[in-house]
């Protein structure tokens, strides 16, 4: 069975396999805004910022699906410094009527679905160090806004949110567990297109590692059409680039998803328990 240890990278709720390179690491420390919301980042750290989005800029046209280079586009982001959150909730509030939260970067279950169900996504006030420049698995500030926030921007992306913030509010403890897999294989590692050569890429997980981006649309990986019921059952690793993807049509399915008897689903794949880890 899958550990049910409980760690967050951006905005999902994930599981390990169980955990390694955390063992030994010394974790990430957010920073606290101050009384005007605003937070002093370091010269070294705005540099982080700096080289990480330069090295995307150069990796995501090509592979990011449109909705997500429009929502790029909206945003806006400086190149040189992290950007306020005040910046971006301004944005989003005016395409979807989302805002950030800032928060550690670790929260617990009930603090995640309570923030997405009310429409604000949790974003770590931290930037990752250059030894972890190409993947990390705490939820940096890189990874929320680059990773995530362009497709906040996307009615069909933000409802989906929205929606599993609720579900997971109304979910028991061992339901989380499965629905935590959804949340994986769609909004951190999903990819969509109708067909292998309009396969692109909108989950965050991927567009906020440098590594992954290239990896994700290399035809190395296995891709598969988007299961519900097989989503529910795959167990996952955070500490290991992904060996499958879930393919989708069009972001729009995303609403579809998160309208439909979910937890009908969950409680099947419960019953059927979880298929062989493939790592």
């Amino acid at each position: 069975m899958e550990r049910t240890t409980l760690t967050r990278k951006s905005s999902s709720i994930r599981y390990d396999s169980p955990p390694t390179k955390l063992q030994n690491k010394k974790p990430y420390v957010s920073h606290t805004p101050d009384m005007n919301g605003v937070i002093d980042y370091s010269q070294d750290e705005h540099h982080i910022w700096q080289t990480l989005l330069s090295r995307q800029a150069k990796q995501i046209p090509d592979r990011a699906c449109p909705e997500y280079l429009e929502g790029l586009d909206i945003l806006n982001l400086p190149k040189e410094k992290i950007p306020q959150l005040a910046n971006i909730d301004e944005v989003l509030q005016a395409t979807t009527g989302w805002q950030t939260e800032a928060v550690p970067a670790l929260i617990s279950f009930g603090h995640f679905f309570k923030l997405l169900a009310n429409k604000k996504f949790p974003v770590a006030t931290f930037i990752r160090h250059a030894e972890d420049m190409d993947y990390i698995q705490e939820p940096d500030i890189f990874h929320e806004i680059v990773g995530h926030c362009p497709l906040l921007t996307h009615p069909a992306f933000a409802a989906f949110n929205e929606a599993y913030g609720k579900l997971g509010l109304e979910a028991s403890k061992e339901e989380r567990v499965f629905l935590a897999r959804m949340y994986w294989f769609t909004i951190e590692f999903g990819l969509v297109g109708s067909t292998p050569s309009e396969r692109r890429i909108y989950g965050g997980g991927i567009l906020s590692s440098p590594s992954e981006t290239i990896y994700a649309l290399s035809g190395d990986p296995e891709y598969r059409e988007f299961d519900l019921i097989d989503v529910l059952r795959i167990p996952y690793r955070i500490d290991h680039i992904q060996p499958i993807y879930y393919v989708i049509d069009d972001l729009d399915r995303l609403f579809d998803i998160a309208t439909s008897d979910v937890r009908g689903y969950v409680k099947k794949a419960m019953s059927l328990g979880l298929f062989e880890p493939v790592y």
